[in-house]
């Protein structure tokens, strides 16, 4: 029963965000209506707090959840602050320090998390370290919900990745994981950009075009403005994993075992 509510609310919680994301291809001002509220989602400057705070509430329903059916344990939660904390101190070190391009280290802490104790903690993990390392680096705008939603989604998916018994299979899958979101984060984040950009005519958004045109244009934006700082996410991702997955996989699991920790 836990379990079917859990999917419910990561389903409710997918839905909305797409449909936040993909809303300069429907049209360009879309409301979405729960119950007696109406949020408009086609104005992601104005609704950030609100947006925010819905996916904080999905994070609190999950949790609860989990401890009502046992999933998780006042242990489980200790170590998601630990990770989050931890996470969330690399990206400090981000801001006083550059990395290259578009890379930031705190992606894999998210994925390796998900990928060890399961994609309910992979989300959580997730969105959680996107709004604590936004609220000590003074990342705080319109974009955060959305960084959050994406960043949960990438723990959330590393968590159904299969497992291997092989340590260098295990690496490759990861790898390969943490290159692919590398781009797929840049590629949903401007999404949310894009309406309030401007440049060529090839590229800027018209809302009067039909979805194949508009698609086109989104194209055209994403590869001009992009695409070079996704790759060099991506192969920041993948360079990382390579470099400290096996032990820090071994850490992990390990403290997966002592607290029995469930992973459904």
């Amino acid at each position: 029963m836990n379990k079917a509510v859990t999917i419910a609310i990561f389903t409710l919680t997918g839905l909305i965000g797409l449909t936040a994301m993909v809303y300069p291809f429907i049209q360009s001002n879309l409301a979405l209506e729960i119950g007696s509220f109406s949020i408009n989602i086609g104005n992601g400057s104005t609704n950030q707090p609100l947006f925010t705070g819905l996916i904080l509430v999905i994070c609190v329903a999950v949790l609860l959840v989990d401890l009502q059916g046992k999933a998780a344990d006042a242990k489980v939660v200790a170590s998601l602050g630990v990770l989050v904390a931890m996470a969330s101190v690399l990206r400090l070190l981000e801001t006083a320090v550059p990395g290259p391009a578009g890379f930031s280290p705190i992606f894999v802490p998210i994925i390796l998390a998900g990928y060890v104790f399961g994609p309910r903690y992979g989300f959580l993990m997730g969105a959680l370290t996107l709004l604590t390392s936004a609220l000590i680096t003074a990342g705080i705008g319109p974009w955060l919900p959305f960084q959050m939603l994406v960043a949960g989604w990438i723990g959330l998916t590393a968590g159904l990745l299969p497992h291997s018994a092989e340590p260098k299979r295990e690496v490759l899958i990861l790898l390969l994981f943490g290159f692919f979101w590398g781009l797929l984060y840049g590629l949903f984040l401007n999404l949310f950009l894009w309406p309030f950009v401007t440049g060529g005519p090839e590229s800027i958004i018209n809302p009067d075009e039909g979805l194949t045109a508009s698609v086109g244009r989104y194209a055209a934006f994403y590869l001009t403005t992009s695409l070079l700082w996704d790759l060099a996410r991506g192969f920041g991702n993948a360079i990382l994993i390579l470099a400290i997955s096996l032990p820090a996989l071994r850490i992990m699991s390990r403290f997966k075992d002592k607290i029995s920790f469930q992973t459904a």
